[in-house]
């Protein structure tokens, strides 16, 4: 059986009930999160092994984070234990004009402060494993961070795992220059880049005329063999396009592959991004073609965007009948 090894930080996530702003709110719902975790979660629902390493510390808010993916099935025997704190984000959900906004308080964290000796990667990475993932927000974190994925890549790389990386640029995280420099150094053992326009265009200053100018040229430059775009056409806060585009840089040539457009009604947009990333790979674990692979991945995405919390709770089964055309929303007796 395939195995997937995520590796990022896992936070506390708390928000305000229904569309309250944070200045309204007298209490938070309390659930966990985080780009690389929510790719294991949707992975382990699809039937996937999916493994999920970070460091969380050793009380009842990092056991409870911890409970957050075994309850989903995904392993966890090689996260690591100690540190400081737990990681924190609040999320106020959007209205019509008015956006959603993220505040993060995770500096200190267990996992930016951890140590290179708190993982044996050639443990965590063994004969199972196939894949490895992890995104910008990681090494983002900390320069102790930056230095864990260098680390995990290295090792990916060694041992002939495909690598995948969700560039998912925050602002509020790093800046423009300090991006460029990390992620430049990081992306050349990428084989799989997943990014929207704006993060190619932030991190790597690559911006073109369409799509597939911008994978294009970022394959050309990092030597991915795929790069996947998601576009977001914003109408609303709650009402938007989704759609999305895969650039194949095989050896017999560069072809892009277009998905439809859902127009999409959202409950909860926060890991749409992570649910088609855990599409992606789905789709290339089973060796299905390029079509069908995008298909998927963006169903999995557009039903994240009506299921509250970071987590994607769907089936397999209804993925599939989504990507296969039952997209009517009506009841099932």
């Amino acid at each position: 059986m395939s195995c997937v090894v995520c590796f990022g930080e896992l936070m506390l996530r708390l928000a305000p009930e229904g569309y309250r702003r944070f200045v309204q709110a007298d209490s938070f719902e309390a659930s966990y999160g985080g780009g690389e975790a929510n790719v294991a979660v949707s992975l382990a629902n699809f039937g996937i092994e999916s493994r999920y390493v970070t460091k969380l510390p050793s009380n009842e808010l990092g056991q409870a984070a911890l409970n957050s993916l075994r309850h989903f099935g995904v392993d966890t025997r090689f996260i690591s234990r100690g540190g400081k704190r737990l990681g924190i984000y609040f999320v106020e959900k959007g209205a019509s004009q008015r956006p959603s906004k993220v505040l993060y308080d995770r500096a200190g964290s267990a996992i930016a402060e951890s140590e290179l000796s708190d993982f044996d990667w050639d443990s965590i990475f063994n004969d199972k494993v196939q894949w490895f993932h992890w995104t910008g927000i990681t090494p983002a974190i900390s320069d102790k961070a930056a230095l864990l994925c260098e680390a995990a890549c290295k090792k990916a790389k060694e041992k002939g795992i495909t690598i995948s990386c969700d560039l998912n640029y925050r602002k509020n995280l790093w800046p423009r220059e300090k991006a460029k420099e990390v992620m430049t150094a990081l992306c050349k053992y990428v084989d799989l880049c997943f990014a929207n326009e704006e993060d190619a265009k932030d991190v790597f200053g690559i911006s073109g005329k369409s799509f597939e100018d911008v994978a294009a040229q970022m394959a050309g430059q990092f030597g991915f063999s795929t790069v996947a775009i998601t576009n977001r056409q914003s109408l609303s806060a709650n009402d938007n396009g989704w759609s999305a585009m895969l650039y194949q840089n095989a050896g017999d040539g560069a072809k892009a592959y277009w998905s439809k457009k859902y127009d999409i009604h959202i409950v909860d947009r926060v890991g749409a991004g992570d649910s088609f990333a855990a599409g992606i790979i789905y789709g290339r674990l089973q060796e299905w073609e390029a079509q069908k692979t995008l298909d998927f991945a963006l169903a999995a995405s557009c039903l994240k965007h009506s299921i509250e919390g970071d987590y994607n709770m769907v089936s397999l089964a209804e993925v599939l009948a989504l990507a296969e055309g039952a997209g009517t929303g009506r009841i099932m007796r």
